[in-house]
């Protein structure tokens, strides 16, 4: 049942699909890097004959990595246009008529009408809205299914004795990049279609440099469960990191993921062994840290070690670390994140992380 002041009710996640170029070695890397597990897979040997997909599963977070098999392919176009990139970032809803037709109502393009797809295993409601750049999200009522994904997907197991999970978690959050001005356009979209508010906003007086600098506000619903900070490019005396991805991007699209773990130093750990790099932070952030932060139940010496950041908000604090980028283009990268009642994203971090970023641009000569 709807409640009356709440016209769009969601679950929570339910998936993140991205576009790549190779699906198939793509699921081999987030298995062997991050620790996934291939639970299912869709493609010609199921019956699906554009497209081959991999779902991956740890904790509650599951990717879903999707390539096109032939040239006129929306899914091909996408990942020649884009890179590897996110395509769709679902959500589950009770129901995903309703939603769809609420969000339709306030203004949402409508992408897939709401239907039902069905198998043995019972059937699942889909239904698709356009967001910024070519992201969607569909919503996804599974409520009367109890197969491994979606009909027309088999079970799968990880192939090549890939290893089990390192303490990853949920989605925390995604961060979208759009264009110059276009900020306070998807922020109202956000609060217009799904009634999400604007949590904490960001001026380009408190994220920047040297040399760039953006503004950002965070969208969330009601309960909390779904988090959308949106990025913008702001003045500045060189390209900002925001430019850099909407150059190479070529357009608006989703900059990074993060996920969730309850033992940041473990996980890390485990990534860094795995061959995951990081982002690089200067020593001298860690002889101010403490002072800044305060006291924390993790080891400094562990978080300097490892290149962890660490900030405090009025709730709590966090603790966060960001990958390079998961391809060649400066675009889409992850971040790890652990949280002790913090509810921020760790403002008091921008600077150290930016300046991070922005060595990698001076590298890519996009600085």
């Amino acid at each position: 049942m709807v409640s009356a002041n709440d016209f769009m009710p969601l679950d929570g996640w339910d998936h993140l699909e991205l576009w790549v170029g190779n699906a198939k070695l793509a699921a081999y890397f987030y298995e062997h890097a991050f620790g996934f597990t291939r639970t299912a897979y869709a493609g010609p040997e199921t019956g699906v004959r554009d497209r081959a997909s991999y779902v991956l599963e740890q904790g509650d977070i599951r990717l879903v990595l999707t390539s096109g098999l032939r040239s006129d392919s929306d899914i091909t176009r996408f990942a020649c246009a884009h890179g590897d990139g996110a395509k769709d970032i679902a959500i589950a809803v009770p129901d995903a008529e309703h939603a769809y037709r609420e969000t339709v109502e306030r203004g949402a393009r409508g992408v897939v009408e709401p239907h039902w797809v069905e198998d043995e295993h019972g059937r699942v409601q889909l239904a698709s809205i356009a967001t910024y750049g070519e992201v969607v999200h569909t919503f996804v009522n599974r409520s009367e299914y109890g197969g491994a994904y979606l009909p027309g997907y088999r079970p799968e197991a990880s192939q090549n004795g890939a290893p089990g999970g390192i303490g990853l978690r949920a989605i925390d959050h995604v961060v979208g990049n759009v264009e110059l001005g276009k900020m306070d356009h998807w922020v109202e979209f956000y609060e217009r279609t799904m009634g999400f508010t604007n949590i904490i906003h960001f001026g380009d007086d408190q994220i920047q440099t040297d040399y760039s600098a953006l503004m950002s506000k965070v969208m969330a619903d009601g309960g909390g469960k779904i988090k959308f900070p949106i990025n913008e490019p702001a003045e500045g005396k060189r390209k900002s990191q925001i430019d850099e991805y909407l150059e190479y991007n070529e357009g608006p699209g989703v900059q990074h993921i993060a996920l969730a773990t309850e033992d940041i130093v473990g996980t890390v750990e485990a990534l860094r062994s795995r061959g995951m790099i990081f982002l690089s932070t200067p020593e001298a952030y860690y002889a101010d840290a403490p002072g800044r932060v305060g006291e924390i139940l993790e080891d400094w010496d562990d978080l300097k070690r490892l290149r962890i950041l660490v900030d405090r908000d009025d709730d709590g604090y966090l603790l966060q670390i960001f990958t390079k980028t998961a391809q060649d283009r400066p675009t889409l990268f992850f971040e790890v994140i652990e949280r002790h009642g913090a509810r921020g994203f760790g403002e008091g971090n921008f600077k150290a992380l930016f300046e991070a970023i922005e060595r990698e641009q001076a590298l890519r000569g996009n600085l």
